[in-house]
């Protein structure tokens, strides 16, 4: 094992010599003791990602590894002017085309953080670290001011922003959408804590966001010895939101809604119009299968609502699969004959384990595949909030 892959006596797929990063080593430093830590252990400003070892005046111990960025103000050629920009820098541009994994614990223990830094003022910018693996060396990350204003007093700030797929990648996200969060130095430790929750979970981007949501006030925090704040925010015990996790395939990779199909299929066996549900957790399927007491039965795709709505207040909802065949665009589009039904779960959006149901037939066609679905919905008054109320117009049971 080479020494030069080794930081604090862990072995990771890549460690990289910088220089010219000790502002942002300090400027950790700085954060972790004005957020309530003391530094256990410290890695070289000189090798990236810096790991520290924390202690917080709650008795907690932290391991964090941090890939740091830094965040610059600055005119960007065909960008707005009122943004900062972060990139990603690791190692020689003739490296950038080669894979540069993010490390993660397997055993959970350390947490990962992606964070771009702004040393003279304070101020972080957090990435989701499992959408930017591997990182795309090279490639830039831009934050609004006005979404960097609107920390106020809280120190703290959540936005969505658009995940587009761009020349030199991809999209990250299922969705098409990416949540980011700002916060400042005083906030560190938060996050830390905000990210070790969002992580063991695998929360997708929309429960990330809501997550994120309710860090917003300094005075919240984990209950460390009763009820943990998720159990409280996803109406489960961690039992239950663990046996969701390990009974579902899908669920190793990311949560991708399984929580909230866990309360879709609970919404099914209490309303009076259903006569069983079955769950397939089958990859490309869609998620239920829902008897009707009338007959028929309905096939039920569960997506989760975006926490922004539409100018109107309409909700909005993404159906689309997480990427396209290759030489066929069409394929990330779902087939208007793939379901019957799109169940949007309004949590993200509402705070509220509510849903809203519509036929596929009545769905929004792709502009340029009309047998194909519009990726962006958006969910008004013509959704129903019950699924006997679509039973009856629907075009026959499978």
């Amino acid at each position: 094992m080479s020494p030069e892959s080794i930081i604090a006596g862990r072995s990771y797929p890549r460690v990289y010599k910088v220089s010219g990063r000790s502002d942002l080593h300090a400027a950790i430093l700085e954060a972790i003791s004005e957020s309530g830590g003391k530094v256990l252990y410290s890695s070289s400003p000189t090798r990236a990602p810096f790991y520290f070892g924390i202690q917080t005046l709650r008795g907690e111990r932290f391991g964090v590894l941090i890939y740091a960025f830094r965040i610059v103000n600055g005119k960007t050629k065909n960008r707005p002017d009122d943004e900062v920009r972060g990139q990603l820098r690791f190692g020689s541009e003739e490296s950038w085309n080669q894979d540069h994994p993010v490390a993660q614990d397997i055993a959970g223990v350390d947490i990962t953080l992606l964070l771009g830094i702004q040393p003279d003022a304070g101020l972080f910018i957090a990435l989701d670290p499992n959408l930017w693996d591997p990182l795309p060396m090279g490639i830039s990350f831009y934050a609004k001011q006005s979404n960097l204003d609107s920390m106020g007093d809280s120190g703290w700030s959540v936005w969505e922003k658009d995940n587009r797929a761009g020349k030199k990648r991809s999209a990250r996200s299922e969705s098409g959408l990416e949540t980011v969060v700002a916060f400042e130095k005083s906030r560190l430790l938060d996050y830390v804590r905000f990210e070790r929750s969002a992580t063991d979970l695998m929360l997708d981007t929309a429960l990330r966001h809501s997550a994120a949501e309710k860090y917003k006030e300094p005075d919240f925090s984990v209950n460390l010895v009763g009820t943990h704040e998720l159990e409280e925010q996803f109406q489960l015990s961690s039992s239950q939101i663990m046996e969701i996790i390990a009974s579902r395939t899908r669920l190793s990779v990311a949560v991708r809604g399984g929580v909230a199909e866990h309360h879709l299929q609970s919404f099914f066996q209490s309303a009076a119009e259903v006569e069983r549900v079955s769950s397939l957790d089958i990859d490309a399927m869609h998620d239920f299968d829902v008897s009707m007491k009338s007959g028929e039965t309905l096939r039920v795709e569960c997506k989760n609502a975006s926490p922004n709505r539409y100018a109107d207040s309409s909700f909005k909802v993404e159906v689309q699969k997480t990427r396209a065949s290759k030489g066929d665009p069409s394929s990330r589009f779902y087939r208007t004959n793939a379901f019957d039904v799109v169940a949007a779960c309004l949590y993200s959006a509402t705070g509220e384990w509510t849903f809203r149901f519509k036929l596929t037939s009545d769905l929004t066609p792709h502009k340029d595949f009309p047998e194909c679905i519009a990726p962006m919905q958006k969910v008004d008054d013509t959704w129903a909030a019950n699924i006997g109320d679509l039973a009856a117009d629907s075009a026959g049971g499978h």
